[in-house]
């Protein structure tokens, strides 16, 4: 992996997840953020006489919600500003929708907004990798907007908020702060312009409407793949209730509900109760109104979480599993919110028989002719389609597992500190037309029920019983590391800190495939950001 060009910011971590602006009362939302700001923040920041830019340091920076309430927080840490929780919410709102990001401006950060754990960020500017990558992710400056001035300053604040940075490695031996302050500085201002004009075209642009019913498709680690109908009730401007309805792959019941923000016209924020397990959602809503995408997740668990997706109204929301092999009969579940209508599989595969249809999801019994062919088809309900959604295959040639690179943390055994866990999939592979593994023409099947287990990453693994120590996973993909603190087993009583292999195996005998990633099982993380 190119340093120059690659970060291995295995990101994870708390998100804030303006839970105030989620739980305050609902007096909150007709709260004037511009009174309060004048009124709480011009104690130190002054005016401008600019109407564009009326206030100093605060009208030359645009930022995603938790960016702005990281701000107010450093505001109140180090500068004693003192603000109650609902003028605080009040004001991220204000700011957040006048100097908020366009959705194409956060676009390619959502996994942090998401809290995606064991992302492995890419093709990184070096200029940025050596100046701001090596102690944050790109996507923390990425979320961010400020004029040239704006960001000058800001090099200025990191000197004098961090006033060794100039001794840390890459940069000790270089003047770093000349650096930051005459190339690094304009180049965030160029490259991350303030004066996008996406953010301007946005603002113009009329906002979704997102009461009403939702077709929701989505994943969790331990309970797997889940449909529901998602019903949004809007009670004051820009609050909302939430209910969920629905079904895990299993046929177990999911009920939720709870409230939700909107920010900027477009980024959710919910706190609800999922059969009795509290959860966030952080989604985006998109520019048309018709899908909302994003993650959910345990609250203090950000690694328990998975993909959520939703669809406005009637629509073909996602299938499970998305592969059938050729002459297999096997059920096939068909989320969706009230899809009515005939059940289509694509040509050569049957519906033997409809099991379930509830409100949220069809299951069927399936049928694949043993000479159907190949590749993948679109399935239908009535009207709804979604396209190519389940894959015929002959056998499974690739198993891959996600994420390839990932990192779990020792914790408890007494410590305020917990553990935390990493959670895998096996995606599934047949050789295309080539006949070839690991080729560009491979069918993806999508993720499959495999048989997990770790081995050693490398011979000190091995001579270290890593394997013994490190931790152990379950048959759900999901890995437990070890006990925080020193283990008079190991050599020099070290601690539980493991280098391994997490491999997944689908088959037996002959027709076995299997597949592996790494995992680095490290020490706590004690210092948890809403943008890392």
């Amino acid at each position: 992996m190119n340093n120059n060009k690659s970060k291995r910011a295995l990101l994870g971590g708390s998100a804030l997840a303006l839970l105030g602006a989620i739980a305050a009362p609902t007096t909150v939302s007709a709260m004037d953020g511009a009174s309060v700001l004048q009124e709480k923040c011009l104690i130190c920041h002054t005016r401008t006489g600019d109407p564009e830019a009326p206030y100093s340091r605060i009208s030359q920076q645009r930022k995603t919600p938790e960016g702005w309430h990281m701000t107010i927080n450093r505001m109140q840490r180090l500068n004693g500003l003192v603000i109650s929780p609902q003028e605080k919410q009040a004001v991220i709102q204000y700011l957040a929708d006048t100097q908020g990001l366009a959705p194409s401006e956060t676009a390619p950060y959502r996994y942090v907004l998401e809290q995606q754990p064991n992302v492995v960020e890419q093709d990184i500017d070096p200029a940025y990798v050596e100046m701001c990558a090596r102690c944050h992710s790109s996507a923390r400056f990425g979320l961010q907007r400020r004029t040239e001035a704006e960001w000058k300053l800001h090099v200025n604040t990191h000197m004098a908020i961090n006033p060794t940075t100039e001794l840390h490695a890459l940069a000790r031996d270089r003047s770093w702060y000349d650096i930051a302050l005459n190339d690094t500085a304009p180049k965030l201002a160029k490259d991350f312009n303030f004066h996008d004009a996406a953010w301007k075209k946005w603002q113009a642009a009329p906002k979704p409407e997102l009461a009403g019913r939702w077709s929701v498709a989505g994943f969790l680690p331990e309970q797997g793949d889940y449909s529901a109908t998602l019903t949004i009730t809007p009670t004051s401007n820009n609050r909302f209730e939430l209910t969920l309805d629905g079904h895990f792959v299993d046929g177990t019941a999911l009920k939720g509900s709870g409230k939700a923000k909107l920010y900027a016209g477009y980024e959710w924020r919910a706190q609800l109760n999922v059969n009795g397990t509290k959860m966030r959602q952080v989604m985006a809503a998109s520019e048309d109104g018709q899908q909302l995408t994003g993650r959910m997740y345990q609250v203090g668990r950000d690694e328990m979480g998975g993909e959520i997706n939703a669809h406005v109204g009637t629509a073909i929301a996602g299938v499970s599993p998305a592969a059938i092999k050729q002459g297999a009969v096997q059920e096939i579940t068909i989320m969706g919110s009230e899809l009515k209508g005939n059940v289509s599989l694509g040509r050569g595969v049957s519906v033997e028989k409809v099991l379930t249809r509830d409100n949220d999801r069809i299951v069927v019994l399936a049928r694949a002719q043993k000479n159907a062919t190949v590749g993948a088809r679109d399935v239908r309900v009535g009207q709804s389609r979604d396209q190519q959604a389940l894959a015929v295959y002959d056998q499974v040639a690739r198993v891959a597992v996600v994420p390839a690179e990932s990192i779990a943390r020792v914790g408890g055994n007494g410590g305020l500190v917990p553990k935390v866990q990493s959670t895998y999939r096996a995606q599934a592979f047949s050789a295309g037309p080539d006949g070839k593994a690991g080729t560009a023409d491979d069918l993806n099947l999508g993720y499959m029920p495999a048989n997990w287990s770790v081995a050693p990453f490398n011979e000190t693994a091995e001579h270290d019983k890593d394997t013994k120590y490190a931790g152990s996973i379950d048959q759900q993909g999901i890995f437990t590391p070890g006990d925080a603190g020193l283990n008079p087993e190991r050599k020099f009583s070290t601690n539980n800190l493991g280098n391994l292999k997490v491999v997944a195996s689908m088959g037996e005998g002959d027709e076995q495939v299997s597949g592996d990633a790494h995992l680095l099982v490290t020490v706590p993380v004690y210092i948890k950001r809403a943008v890392q």
